[in-house]
């Protein structure tokens, strides 16, 4: 696991919008004039101040879910789809978002499923965390909104479930930004054991593995994603506030189920 030295939501603030301005500024903005006259870049340079929430929040029926995710920027801009990971949600975008859609793009942010409004449409569907359930998800949002190819951006879970949309479906995918690691896992080679230092690291996908792991995350929810705030950005002082915007989407009624399952699929338990 690759261990961060600088805090993954102010991460997102700076980083992506310099590769946006690699990735994105370089894109053509033929659907929005206004794309090709400010670039992120030049956007985060006039940004007055840092927000902290988004306005409100959207719901649409998208695949096996129904999907609340956040909007900003013209709709016949050029779409961006920016993706979050665990144990985080929508707010580590909530600064980004506003810089790309002054840009001229069209900005969506969904929940993850098992996050924030996300939900099932059917109690009968398996509340399913493999890699490639998560990619599918993006996929039907896409169609649901009517986005055909986008620019898909993403960390940690985002990141991966990017870019198993861009070998899956590489027809959707215009351009891709992956960030803190996470390729696509292989189940196989997750097989292979480590050297005891990086088994360390995974503690918690041992932890998870078991019952008490599962009884302890539900218990310990919000906890156990302060602790891993802590231990990945270990540089990041994060005020109470930035962590309780965030940590309420994981009170999802889904939320234990799917963490569960993709950590358990990932060393074949699940």
């Amino acid at each position: 696991m690759e261990r961060l030295t600088c805090p993954r939501r102010p991460l997102f603030g700076a980083v992506a919008a310099s590769v946006a301005a690699a990735r994105l500024g370089a894109t053509p903005a033929a659907a929005n004039p206004q794309a090709a006259d400010v670039t992120p870049t030049q956007a985060l340079a006039t940004q007055p101040s840092s927000p902290t929430s988004f306005a409100a929040l959207k719901q649409i029926e998208a695949g096996v879910l129904d999907i609340g995710y956040a909007e900003a920027g013209a709709l016949d801009g050029p779409p961006v789809l920016l993706l979050h990971g665990w144990p985080y949600d929508i707010h580590s975008y909530v600064e980004v978002a506003p810089l790309l859609a002054s840009a001229g793009y069209r900005v969506i942010v969904p929940y993850l499923r098992g996050y924030g409004s996300t939900r099932f449409l059917s109690n009968q569907t398996i509340r399913n965390g493999q890699q490639s359930a998560l990619a599918a998800d993006v996929v039907a949002l896409m169609d649901a909104v009517g986005i055909q190819r986008a620019i898909i951006a993403g960390y940690d879970w985002g990141a991966r479930s990017a870019n198993i949309v861009a070998a899956l479906w590489p027809e959707r995918c215009k351009a891709l930004v992956s960030v803190s690691g996470y390729l696509i896992g292989n189940p196989e080679i997750n097989k292979t054991p480590l050297p005891p230092k990086a088994e360390l690291a995974w503690w918690y996908l041992f932890y998870f593995a078991t019952d008490r792991g599962r009884a302890g995350y539900e218990k310990y929810r919000k906890d156990f994603a302060k602790l891993i705030w802590q231990t990945a950005s270990p540089k990041w002082t994060f005020d109470d506030a930035t962590f309780d915007r965030s940590a309420a989407a994981l009170d999802n009624p889904d939320h234990l189920d799917v963490v569960i399952h993709n950590y358990r699929w990932r060393i074949g338990l699940a």
